[in-house]
């Protein structure tokens, strides 16, 4: 039962992280989309979005991912077996991307702080694509973790997939921001 109580933590904490990061990211955007703004409006919304990027790093986000990691630690413990599959280990893998990406936006908000109100130097377009990597990640574990052993069966598959839908939301993307710059 502690188990399963456990398990059900790490599934929240997980929405409540990405959550999160999913938000933090659209922030960096709309903080980019303010460059062509004038110069009042873009220093109030400047303001308030770094306010917000910070607040919702370090009361959501950053808890979130430190219950969720906890949570999954202690699965591990109670369940040691789990480190023998290799599913596990795949997971894991994608785990490590997501902990690289969760570096790129503490990095970011970091940045945002000290820019004081001025441009963010990344181009809105990447800023965007870089909104999608999460939502790539959590593709990635939560396939894995559902379908467990057969995404080592069915790995070209998988792979096929994943690339197919990440080149759909990529050219979504672009068509989206095309669509905005025409408007």
């Amino acid at each position: 039962m502690l188990y399963t109580i456990i398990k059900a933590l790490h599934i929240i904490f997980m929405v409540s992280y990405f959550a999160g990061i999913f938000y933090l990211v659209r922030i960096f955007v709309y903080y980019k989309d303010t460059d062509e703004f004038p110069e009042e409006k873009k220093k109030i919304l400047r303001e308030q979005y770094t306010f917000m990027a910070r607040r919702l790093w370090n009361i959501i986000t950053v808890p979130a991912g430190v219950i969720m990691a906890v949570c999954g630690l202690v699965m591990i413990f109670l369940n040691p077996g789990l480190m023998k599959m290799g599913w596990f280990h795949l997971k894991l893998t994608f785990l490590i991307g997501l902990a690289i990406y969760h570096y790129w936006c503490w990095k970011k908000v970091l940045h945002l702080k000290t820019l004081n109100g001025n441009t963010l130097p990344t181009a809105n377009i990447k800023l965007r694509q870089a909104n999608e990597i999460a939502t790539f990640i959590l593709f990635l574990v939560v396939f894995t973790v559902i379908l467990k052993s057969m995404v080592i069966e069915y790995w070209w598959q998988l792979i096929a997939g994943f690339f197919v839908l990440v080149f759909l939301i990529m050219m979504t993307v672009k068509l989206v921001n095309k669509n905005k710059k025409n408007k």
